[in-house]
């Protein structure tokens, strides 16, 4: 029998590049932490303060205070639609995904490469569209024309159906139909419990790109009292003097549910991904 294959030791050069790629990933958000925690004499020192200061509290404070802004409102607001696409993009995509991995059905070769297709086409192609549509709907304005277009996304169908194919084999499914076990039942009870891995990368995704989404809530919420996180920061930079204090205080509250995230979902995220890798 031969030797197993042993994992050949990281140099010097391997962790000084991944040293150097973390704190440029790094930096940006100690950058941010930083102004956000200094008052206008810091800000206005050359060279630059680098180290945080004392006044996060405070600038939050006025963050929040701004009657204009509804940055409170836009957190909520946020989290509400990140939480239900996200649920829906997981439940819907799933289903659709499994629908073309393991049921035959006419059409289903054009139906899948037209929702392939669908992802080189820009959302912005589609703004005046998808304005006009809720619009007759009489959702402008409201957070259910937000939520809506997000329901279903091809991306997530697109992957859930390659990650089906590889991780539940088709005699599986064929002995469980043989049992009795109906197609629902086979969904529930095989095939998400195989993918949860991919439901987590999924949900991540779609959780950031949601809770991120500056564009369409820009459009269909400008003017009203419930605008989204990322519209909330975007009114904090407006106007003829932008405090960049206030702005970064927001933007760093902001980002703290997608580190949150990360962490919670970080092992299911790599083992998501190691997975794919190695059955590609």
């Amino acid at each position: 029998m031969g030797r197993a294959p042993q994992d050949t030791p990281a140099g010097l050069g391997t962790y000084l590049l991944l040293a150097v790629t973390i704190l440029f990933s790094v930096f940006p958000l100690y950058w941010m932490f930083v102004i956000a925690t200094s008052d206008d004499e810091a800000l206005a020192k050359i060279p630059p303060a680098v180290v945080p200061g004392n006044q996060f509290l405070v600038n939050l404070e006025e963050v929040f205070s701004l009657q204009d802004v509804f940055f409170a409102a836009g957190l909520i607001n946020s989290f509400i639609v990140s939480t239900v696409v996200t649920a829906s993009v997981l439940f819907f995509c799933s289903l659709a995904g499994f629908a073309f991995a393991k049921l035959r059905f006419k059409g289903s070769g054009w139906l899948m490469l037209f929702v392939v297709l669908t992802l080189t086409v820009p959302n912005q192609l589609g703004i005046v569209a998808l304005y006009i549509v809720m619009g007759k709907l009489g959702w402008n304005g409201t957070l259910l024309a937000v939520i809506a277009p997000g329901l279903v996304t091809a991306f997530g169908v697109f992957y859930m159906r390659q990650f089906i194919v590889n991780s539940v084999p088709d005699e599986l499914v064929e002995s469980a139909r043989v049992d009795g076990a109906t197609t629902m039942r086979i969904y529930w009870s095989m095939v998400l419990p195989a993918i949860r891995p991919a439901l987590a990368v999924l949900g991540l995704l779609t959780f950031v790109a949601t809770w991120n989404d500056f564009q369409w809530p820009l459009i269909t919420l400008s003017g009203t009292d419930f605008p989204t996180s990322m519209v909330a920061i975007s009114d904090l930079a407006s106007g003829n003097y932008v405090i960049y204090r206030r702005v970064l205080a927001g933007a760093f509250v902001a980002t703290i549910p997608l580190l949150v995230m990360l962490f919670v979902g970080g092992r299911q995220i790599v083992r998501g991904i190691m997975e794919g890798a190695v059955k590609s």
